[in-house]
């Protein structure tokens, strides 16, 4: 966890460096690589002390933008939340407990959505809410098939 650190000095240079280092020529190949790995994950990975993991989302938008991929973004990011929540799969059964672990990761990838897509994450989650996934059904990346029917590659 990063004590303030992550905002001084240029930390969009620090970011592209580190992620050069490890031997990647985009953060989005380096997120990639790590889909389940959460925001914070990555940026302990690229820096404990002056990466948070709030910048690797920004860096990560700007790049998926420029690609014209924040779709796929999108369902990246509930990949890497779902793997936190519910790190055994859907739950058969959604009890109280199992309610509130999938409502909390449904409500972080919310708060991850652009704008441009927000409308289309809610539908999405009516939709998952509705007809819930197999049991222990866990997507390991963006191209999850269940996630492409449920947000397919139109650009926002």
């Amino acid at each position: 966890m990063t004590d303030g650190r992550s905002w001084e000095g240029n930390w969009k240079v620090r970011l592209r460096e580190r992620v050069r280092e490890r031997g990647y020529d985009s953060l989005t190949a380096f997120a990639e690589a790590r889909p389940t790995a959460s925001l914070v994950e990555l940026a302990e990975e690229l820096g404990p002390d002056d990466i948070a993991g709030v910048q690797v989302f920004s860096s990560l938008l700007a790049e998926a933008e420029r690609r014209k991929q924040v779709t796929r973004l999108v369902r990246g990011q509930l990949v890497r939340e779902l793997a936190e929540a519910l790190p055994n799969g859907w739950p058969a059964v959604l009890d109280d407990a199992n309610r509130f672990d999938v409502a909390h990761a449904l409500a972080r990838w919310g708060t991850f959505t652009p704008e441009t897509h927000e409308q289309r994450v809610e539908r999405a989650k009516a939709a998952l809410r509705a007809t819930p996934p197999p049991p222990g059904w866990l997507p390991r990346g963006p191209d999850d098939e269940l996630l492409l029917t449920l947000l397919p590659d139109e650009e926002a």
